[in-house]
């Protein structure tokens, strides 16, 4: 057996199993900030307090619905929760600049409250989750947005 012929044998073994993990990853992004980045003044208190858009890949096979939190665990008291949609179509890629969507917040208000730290650098995660019907979680995705006040 040549030198290397193993290490190719392997690999063709293994790029499948990966090519399949890659392809059934729930990836979660929006165009108005990178994963890290940060969010644009517009989408918070400090702006006209809208929600940004999101898009997302293909959820795995057996996905139901989808739910989405934004939450900011750098907030007093453990944290502070700015969105909650319990429920999107499983045929559902995005959602749109000013989403009406959701639920009560942590303000006591229905869908979108923007980021609004009383003091330094916050964290906001953004967490798709795929569900199946019986609610249980097939796949999560997380997209990091920070936001301090000037």
């Amino acid at each position: 057996m040549p030198a290397g012929s193993g290490i190719r044998k392997q690999r063709r073994n293994v790029c499948p199993v990966v090519m399949a993990a890659l392809a059934a990853a729930l990836v979660l992004a929006s165009p108005a900030f990178a994963n890290g980045g940060t969010i644009p003044k517009r989408y918070t208190c400090d702006g006209a307090n809208v929600s940004p858009a999101l898009r997302w890949t293909a959820p795995p096979h057996g996905t139901a619905s989808f739910s989405l939190t934004v939450f900011d665990p750098d907030a007093p008291n453990g944290g502070f929760l700015h969105w909650q949609i319990a429920r999107l179509p499983a045929t559902a890629r995005s959602l749109p600049v000013g989403s009406q969507l959701g639920g009560q917040n942590g303000s006591g208000r229905t869908g979108y409250t923007g980021p609004c730290p009383p003091s330094g650098t916050h964290h906001y995660r953004f967490q798709l989750r795929a569900r199946s019907r019986s609610g249980k979680v097939l796949a999560t995705a997380v997209l990091v947005g920070r936001y301090r006040r000037s």
